[in-house]
């Protein structure tokens, strides 16, 4: 079966695009979802609160991501920690989704940091969603009320988005000024001629 991941840098609009693929009838994985989800298992919100402290576990025994995300996005040794404890676990629970499906051209995974994570390796084709940096900072701001040195923050730890088009297969711009259900489209109409390919 065809695997494709679907990346971008924060604010770029991965989730809508994602979205459209579902649409179109494939299935898609929402990594990004998935390891919300995965923090608040019983056993990962204990190892959390022993890496980083207790006070980052609400009184009903979820983490407070909003705290957490401060704590990890301004330091790099602390971010690669959580990491640690979250991608492993997203990816058993992603080949066990995949070994799910039948009779589809190809799957889609959508993930922020596909690349810094080492991830890409596991996929035939990537696709990157481009957008403006300005543009991307401010769907953000809106999306998540966060201030304008917050999602810096978060930029800052990932790769840059020229980085992550060098190495892209397929590009797809996502700006105000640009129509990217034409440019999904195309890729979908590519991908499923190739997927026959990789049964």
């Amino acid at each position: 079966m065809l695997k494709v991941g679907l990346t971008g840098s924060i604010g770029s609009g991965k989730s809508t695009i994602a979205g459209v693929f579902r649409v179109l009838g494939i299935p898609v994985y929402l990594a990004d979802e998935e390891a919300r989800k995965i923090l608040n298992h019983p056993e990962v919100v204990k190892m959390v609160s022993c890496e980083f402290g207790s006070s980052l576990v609400n009184p009903d025994g979820q983490i407070d991501r909003r705290a957490l995300a401060a704590e990890v996005f301004t330091d790099v040794v602390k971010l690669g920690k959580l990491n640690a404890i979250v991608h492993p676990r997203v990816r058993t629970h992603f080949t066990e989704w995949i070994g799910k499906m039948e009779n589809v051209p190809y799957i889609l995974q959508e993930a922020a940091i596909m690349y810094e994570s080492g991830f890409s390796v596991f996929f035939d084709k990537i696709i990157v969603v481009a957008a403006p940096v300005e543009e991307r900072i401010a769907r953000v701001i809106k999306r998540d009320e966060m201030t304008r040195q917050e999602v810096l923050d978060r930029m800052d730890k990932q790769w840059s988005e020229e980085k992550k088009l060098e190495r892209a297969d397929y590009v797809i711009f996502n700006s105000e000024h640009s129509q990217a259900i034409p440019q999904v489209l195309e890729i979908h109409e590519h991908l499923n001629s190739i997927s026959q390919n990789f049964n």
